[in-house]
């Protein structure tokens, strides 16, 4: 609501009715020493006009992707949303769906995620795929907790090439579970193979690679899988670039036996980074150990034979008994997801491998442009997509502060999350870019040199 309806006179009238004098009789519980005692320092009433200039002002204050160039990526991505995307997920009915339990009357949601699901399948080369994961990172916790088992003990193998805030989840959820990590260092950009076979034991539970990795470089996922069914071990990719999937091999192509990931950037705008959209696709054999919803399709009974959408599977502890339940994640992202599959389904195989060759195409010219400036120089050698990793001849925060003069929202400061790598930085380039906007990036590189 835009403003709070209900006048000071129903307001009494309301805590009448619970038997309380006042407002301050309904924070009776929290404790004396946290409260705050004074008025909040705001300034004095203005009217709504006058109100609406000033947060106007403030919001203004705000870098936004209508009026900056970004190279920044990480993670999430800028990548172009066709207007009919919007036009259809803002349906009512959409956008007030809650989790559809009665099939009788949700017909039309159940359907948009069983394509989800179709879609996400179609894109990663598995069998199978559920719905309304939270976002990328714990889309791989799902993954890890599956292949630990009920016990959710273990070890797990991951390479320091993922993600660091996927990451930190992990090790969240590692120390609260009780399983162990084994970090692998890169090489050279790339995931240490030696490092990954010394790691892997008997009793490693799962083999956790990024592709592209965080660094953008494209991993040799065909040794990654070799390494990891020497044994027991589940191979999880993980996928934070949904794009790269139009031209580069699927995680069924190499073996993977579930890939997760996130798919915001398809359909939905990058929003400050999030709310998110968590995927989960695996092997047939998974089916029954996946979190979250999964969607069917039937036939009605009777002679017309109808198709319908029910849902199938539910592993949530409100749907089954406790002790039998995987996970207790799956909030419903249908609105996120609805996003996404109209989003595919607007581009289509053609258009979706169109988008990816844009980005790769474009981000290899930025990448040719910026290492010819005498002081930028490439800090890999290896293959990547759409985003690669630049050493500079000044630190991040210098540049940054040029760049943002400029009007560019520059790359990731890989010094926040790797030691040792404080004048590094990441840049990311998609199909929203323009020559225009990758030349005077370069421009402002070429003011700015030790």
């Amino acid at each position: 609501m835009s403003y709070i309806p209900n006048t000071p006179e129903e307001q009494q009238a309301m805590l009448e009715h619970m038997g309380l004098s006042g407002i301050q009789d309904l924070l009776a519980t929290v404790p004396e020493e946290v409260r705050l005692h004074r008025q909040l320092k705001l300034p004095p009433a203005l009217s709504e006009l006058d109100l609406k200039r000033q947060v106007g002002r403030m919001a203004a204050q705000n870098k936004d992707l209508d009026h900056t160039i970004s190279f920044l990526g990480a993670g999430t991505y800028d990548h172009a949303v066709p207007s009919v995307v919007s036009h259809l997920q803002r349906r009512s009915e959409f956008v007030t769906s809650y989790t559809p339990y009665q099939p009788e009357v949700s017909q039309g949601m159940l359907q948009a995620i069983y394509e989800f699901q179709t879609m996400v399948c179609q894109i990663t080369g598995l069998d199978i795929a559920n719905a309304s994961l939270y976002d990328g990172s714990t889309a791989m916790v799902e993954a890890v907790l599956l292949a630990l088992g009920p016990g959710g003990q273990g070890e797990v193998v991951v390479s320091t090439g993922i993600d660091p805030q996927y990451r930190r989840v992990l090790q969240t959820y590692a120390f609260a579970r009780g399983f162990t990590i084994k970090e692998v260092p890169t090489h050279n950009g790339l995931t240490d193979l030696a490092a990954l076979e010394a790691a892997v034991t008997p009793t490693t539970a799962a083999v956790i690679v990024q592709q592209p990795n965080f660094f953008g470089c494209l991993e040799d996922m065909c040794a990654v899988e070799s390494i990891t069914h020497k044994g027991k071990a589940l191979f999880v990719s993980v996928i934070t670039e949904p794009a790269s999937l139009g031209i580069l091999a699927s995680p069924g192509d190499y073996g993977a036996d579930l890939a997760v990931g996130e798919l915001m950037s398809f359909g939905n705008t990058m929003s400050y980074g999030a709310p998110a959209l968590g995927f989960m696709a695996a092997r047939q054999k998974f089916m029954r150990l996946l979190p979250g919803r999964l969607v069917g399709q039937t036939v009605e009974e009777g002679e017309k034979k109808q198709t319908g959408y029910v849902l199938t599977l539910q592993t949530r502890e409100q749907h089954i008994r406790r002790e039998r339940a995987t996970s207790n994640i799956c909030t419903n992202q249908s609105l996120l997801a609805v996003g996404a599959t109209i989003y595919l389904a607007t581009l289509g195989k053609q258009g979706f491998r169109e988008l990816g060759e844009l980005c790769l195409q474009k981000a290899h010219y930025a990448f040719c442009q910026i290492t010819s400036i005498p002081g930028y120089e490439a800090a890999f050698s290896n293959s990547f997509f759409d985003e690669f990793v630049i050493k500079l001849p000044v630190s991040t925060t210098l540049l940054q502060q040029h760049l943002a003069q400029a009007g560019i929202i520059g790359g990731y400061a890989l010094g926040e999350a790797y030691a040792g790598m404080d004048n590094y930085m990441l840049f990311c380039v998609t199909e929203t870019r323009t020559r225009e906007d990758i030349d005077q990036l370069v421009g402002v590189l070429k003011e700015v040199q030790a």
